[in-house]
């Protein structure tokens, strides 16, 4: 029946992943537009529930795959390739970072860049630290860098790592299913590995929909300070309608003609942001802050990395850390195959060290000029930032620039920012929803990319509706532990296909169990891998 479906919209899909995931997708939408209160409320509950009972567990996991990929690095397995042994690189470095850095938190960073340290510097995480305090200071701009340093870009180089492995050197089609073959062998291109793939696209779904909610909140707010347009629902609603209108022009146009050069143009907007407020900000305690931020947060990271308020009895970790771990860990399925996607011909330890390090460098001078600078502000008394950061996150950039000379100017560049990045979070992940819902040999239907645009607008429509940013925490927090479980066993599988790659066994071996003696004490299961062997010279990458 999906076939045949398939066939009259004139489509190429996978219909069991797609229309599932738009069939979900379309649901959730039709069901929280009348009853807005019952679906915030319920994800309220549940919310509420996996922070009490499983916040230790996406503290542990992300802080394990942390790691994991460092002991990858540095390993025997750090040679390897994302590819043939003689393959090379299809970007430049700087190329290669810009579009990693536009694909992933460029959104996140305006929205937070400002006002998570600043709300830190008011109401320390810590319960022993005086408000507005040195120490206040020094844990607001350590706790920022947690959030936005090396774990963040865990969630995203995990599978990131996974996929261009399977894909480049196993020749697997580039879709979070992929990464279990070694664990299901040919049920991978069943409905197990449609399940799989159908989390990882409504992870997606929601995830770059909560970033586009904050985005259009963020634009309300910079409109407002620049125009007067009112900060409402509706005007919210039409940001989003207008930006994912750009987005699917975006998409349309492809990765090399729209998401590579919007991510290059923004990448040199935001460092002329960044080199504004270094020049006509506070330069020497920026300097000295950020070196100073550097060496607290590398100190502190061994035991932040545990962290879980064991002994205090406050709501703080649910609605920062364990927010920002569900939030990165849903745009874990598109970023990860984006970066995949641009990563071929990377031995594994240029990867990691590329994917976690560079990004969190850039973070670092980020928050150093960004969140010193409107601390210091705040301690000044120049503008009384943390009480418009606790009305409004979202108008946190456009009062601290309010600080500086030519602030009406910063402000309509950090609109453009803004908007940019917002469009290229969006069509970056159209195009991955659209690999994950498709055979690798079907062609990509621009229709097909401009559908997941679309549904991104209107998903992240109807949560801003359903409650505001509160309802955007709640959701994300919820959905994100099924693909937080999916991180752990892709770290497993990655880890049986190294072994047995480096020991010289191809990929069919490994399935069938002869690249671990060990496995084939088990007579059952051997019969099992041997029937799948018989079956894996079928697979081919279009599968």
């Amino acid at each position: 029946m999906l076939e045949r479906l398939q066939r009259q919209l004139g489509l190429q899909t996978i219909p069991g992943v797609f229309f599932t995931s738009a069939g979900a997708a379309a649901l959730f939408v039709v069901l929280a537009i009348p009853f807005d209160k019952y679906v915030a409320d319920s994800f309220g509950l549940l919310t509420g529930w996996v922070a009490r009972n499983l916040g230790w567990f996406y503290i542990l996991a992300v802080t394990s795959l942390l790691v994991f990929l460092l002991g990858l690095a540095v390993s025997r397995y750090g040679n390897i390739r994302l590819g043939a042994d003689d393959s090379r690189p299809d970007y430049s470095n700087l190329t290669w970072f810009t579009m990693l850095f536009a694909a992933g938190i460029g959104t996140i960073l305006m929205f937070w860049g400002v006002a998570e340290p600043v709300s830190h510097f008011a109401s320390p995480p810590f319960g022993d630290v005086q408000p507005k305090s040195e120490q206040a200071a020094s844990d607001a701009m350590t706790v920022a860098l947690y959030h936005f340093g090396l774990h963040t870009w865990t969630i995203f180089a995990m599978p990131g790592l996974a996929i261009g492995y399977f894909a480049y050197r196993h020749n697997l089609p580039m879709r979070i299913s992929s990464l279990f073959y070694p664990i299901l062998g040919e049920r991978t291109f069943g409905p197990w590995g449609w399940a799989v793939d159908v989390i990882a696209v409504l992870g997606t779904l929601f995830g770059v929909a909560t970033s586009l909610g904050l985005g259009a909140l963020q634009l309300n707010s910079g409109l407002n300070y620049l125009f007067g347009l009112p900060s409402t629902g509706p005007v919210q609603v039409m940001l989003i309608t207008i930006i994912t209108c750009i987005a699917a022009t975006s998409v349309a146009l492809g990765l090399n003609k729209g998401v590579r050069r919007l991510s290059q143009f923004n990448i040199i907007l935001a460092m002329v942001l960044l080199a504004f407020v270094l020049a006509v900000g506070p330069t020497l305690f920026i300097a000295e802050g950020m070196v100073q931020s550097a060496g607290d947060y590398f100190d502190a990271l061994p035991w932040l990395a545990f962290w879980t308020e064991t002994f205090r009895e406050t709501d703080w970790q649910r609605q920062w850390t364990l927010f920002y771990w569900a939030w990165t860990i849903s745009w874990a399925p598109y970023v990860g195959i984006f970066i995949a996607r641009i990563s071929r011909g990377r031995t594994i330890r240029e990867f990691v060290a590329g994917v976690l390090f560079a990004p969190t460098a850039f973070t670092l001078v980020w928050f150093g000029i960004f969140g010193l600078s409107a601390i210091q502000v705040e301690m000044n008394g120049q503008i009384d930032l943390a009480e418009q950061v606790r009305e409004d996150p979202s108008v946190a950039i456009f009062a601290f620039l309010e600080a500086f000379p030519f602030a009406k100017v910063a402000s309509a560049l950090s609109v453009v920012i803004i908007v940019i990045f917002f469009t290229t979070s969006s069509d970056s992940a159209s195009l991955v929803i659209d690999l994950l819902t498709r055979r690798d040999d079907q062609p990509s239907l621009v229709r097909q990319r401009i559908f997941w645009a679309a549904a991104q607008g209107m998903i992240a429509a109807t949560l801003l509706l359903a409650g505001g940013l509160d309802a955007l925490q709640n959701v994300i927090t919820s959905l994100g532990l099924p693909f937080c479980i999916l991180l752990l066993f892709m770290a497993v599988a990655l880890f049986r296909a190294l072994r047995a790659d480096y020991r010289g066994y191809n990929m069919n071996e490994l399935v069938r169990g002869r690249a671990f003696p060990e496995v084939e004490a088990n007579s059952e299961t051997n019969q099992e891998n041997e029937y799948v062997s018989e079956n894996a010279d079928r697979h081919r990458p279009g599968r």
